[in-house]
């Protein structure tokens, strides 16, 4: 399999432009909201889309393929804002530090500017709208460069059925196909009109003409998604025993649905690495401690986000070897040490298995 060059140019691209758009020399120092929760992390993986309660909000949601002319036309006048914050700040009702919270914003969350007032920035960040603070929010050319590095290009499927290629070329084999409105990450952009995306883990080539490209990033989440969360958290049972996780078989199948939709087509180390993570994140203070909360935490895991995890979960065509890596990772197995990350490998530094690095 021919290896792709793993850059999301076209995000990059995007952003640098929009950079020449933004006005403003402000920017903010490094800090910690004094009153942030250390134990919430992450962000309904959502941007920058006002008026749009959906929680998969897309910038140039519908822009056609490798042209940006037409997002770029429609996002010149926003304004990104990021949090900068090592775990969490919360967002106002008004100006003012006793003022109602409405939400919290998250470290790498990001959303537009809607006022700015006396060292406090209103802002929209998927379904929040409220005051935070300047002192914990990156401004400009700081913004763009956090959001190009947190960021993902993603690809949404434009027709009712679309084959994902091994190769860039209608004569190569098929991985499988996609249903439309199905989202998947780009990792490049090829040339004649193909687009390379993480299918499973692996590359896959789809055409740029039967796909709608977008850049999305991670948003905060309003005081009643966090109730809401919180409480789904704490239906899922959990009982932890000399690094053995138990837990019922629906719990089971979504942990090696979700080991499926992210590295299905890698090894089978490749997938218990996966299903380690989700894991370590269980047993790490800085994430919920359950599976359901780890893996539903919004913004960590792009499946959960589009839907598509539900989908592979609910089918019960789960593969068997997804499913034995689950109950790997379950008993206490790890090949990743106490890793809680991984991305397709892209250069950054880590542990490298298959076509992702854990860190």
């Amino acid at each position: 399999m021919r290896r792709s060059k793993r850059l999301l140019a076209a995000a990059i691209g995007f952003l640098m432009f929009l950079s020449a758009c933004l006005s403003g020399s402000m920017t903010a120092q490094a800090g910690e909201k004094k009153d942030c929760l250390e134990d919430l992390r992450g962000g309904v993986a959502a941007v920058l889309s006002p008026g749009d309660s959906d929680s998969v909000e897309m910038v140039g949601n519908g822009a056609r393929a490798i042209g940006f002319a037409e997002i770029l036309e429609k996002e010149q006048e926003r304004k990104l804002v990021m949090a900068n914050v090592k775990s969490a700040l919360n967002v106002r009702s008004d100006a003012s530090e006793t003022a109602e919270k409405v939400g919290m914003l998250y470290k790498d969350c990001g959303g537009y500017i809607l006022e700015r007032r006396d060292g406090w920035t209103k802002l929209q960040s998927g379904n929040i709208i409220g005051w935070a603070s300047d002192e914990f929010l990156l401004f400009d050319d700081e913004a763009l460069e956090l959001a190009n590095s947190v960021g993902k290009m993603v690809a949404t499927i434009d027709t009712d059925a679309l084959r994902i290629r091994r190769e860039p070329s209608t004569e190569a084999g098929v991985w499988g196909m996609l249903p439309k409105g199905d989202i998947v990450e780009v990792l490049s952009q090829e040339e004649d009109g193909w687009i390379c995306v993480d299918y499973e883990g692996s590359d896959g080539y789809v055409s740029a003409e039967y796909v709608a490209l977008d850049f999305i990033i991670d948003s905060g989440e309003t005081v009643e998604e966090i109730k809401a969360r919180q409480k789904a958290e704490e239906e899922a049972k959990r009982h932890v025993n000399y690094g053995e996780y138990t837990t019922d078989a629906d719990t089971t199948l979504l942990l090696a649905a979700l080991i499926q939709c992210e590295a299905g087509g890698e090894s089978y180390e490749g997938q218990v690495a996966v299903g380690a993570v989700v894991m370590n994140r269980v047993r790490s203070g800085a994430y919920p401690n359950t599976i359901h909360g780890v893996i539903y935490a919004s913004g960590q895991f792009t499946p959960a986000m589009t839907g598509k995890l539900n989908r592979v979960y609910e089918s019960g065509n789960i593969y068997a070897s997804c499913i034995k890596a689950a109950e790997e990772a379950l008993s206490g197995v790890s090949n990743v040490g106490d890793l809680t990350h991984f991305r397709r490998n892209n250069g950054r530094e880590g542990l490298v298995i298959g076509n992702h690095v854990f860190y």
